[in-house]
């Protein structure tokens, strides 16, 4: 996709229906040893960072549950669209666990440090409203008989980047993201 200049736009959308994605396999991770839980936290953090890096603008539509890993894909993403019935939380803590892709810096950066803390300290889950609420997803949509409200939303949201200027939105995206480490 980084290199695909035919590529305007990624969407993230799950085919599970009520799951966006709930995460790492927590019982497969038990069966790890140490050096094989830090290899596989060091992909999965360089897998986020992959796709926050992607050149292009990323969407994460949320139609069901996000939590943990899920909700930390999310965060890679430029934009997110959640369903107001949707389930978004960085439960690693109710597990003994700390968010290891990268949800500990972008989480702060989308709804502020105190917010975050309190979110990740009490591992709470919370819904699209609150969520948009709070800005950590762009926009909150009422879930549809399909199960998509917030995928159908999110291709609007596409619709809306696609006649934009390619460039334009690329170094966009650029300067914001370099700026936010300044």
């Amino acid at each position: 996709l980084r290199f695909d200049e035919q590529v305007r736009v990624v969407v993230f959308k799950s085919q599970v229906k009520g799951v966006f994605c709930a995460g790492a396999d927590l019982k497969e991770r038990a069966k790890m040893d140490d050096a094989e839980v830090g290899e596989f936290v060091r992909r999965l953090r360089n897998l986020m960072d992959e796709i926050a890096a992607l050149p292009v603008p990323t969407i994460a539509a949320i139609d069901g549950y996000a939590l943990g890993g899920g909700l930390e894909l999310a965060l890679a993403c430029d934009l997110r669209v959640a369903a107001s019935s949707a389930k978004m939380g960085l439960i690693e803590t109710t597990r003994g666990l700390l968010p290891g892709a990268g949800g500990t810096q972008r989480l702060p950066r989308c709804v502020g440090v105190g917010l975050a803390k309190e979110l990740i300290f009490t591992g709470r889950q919370i819904d699209g409203e609150q969520a948009a609420s709070m800005g950590l997803v762009n926009h909150s949509v009422p879930q549809n008989s399909e199960g998509d409200a917030a995928y159908q939303r999110t291709l609007t949201l596409a619709k809306e980047i696609l006649p934009q200027a390619p460039f334009a939105v690329k170094m966009g995206k650029l300067a914001i993201n370099k700026g936010m480490e300044v």
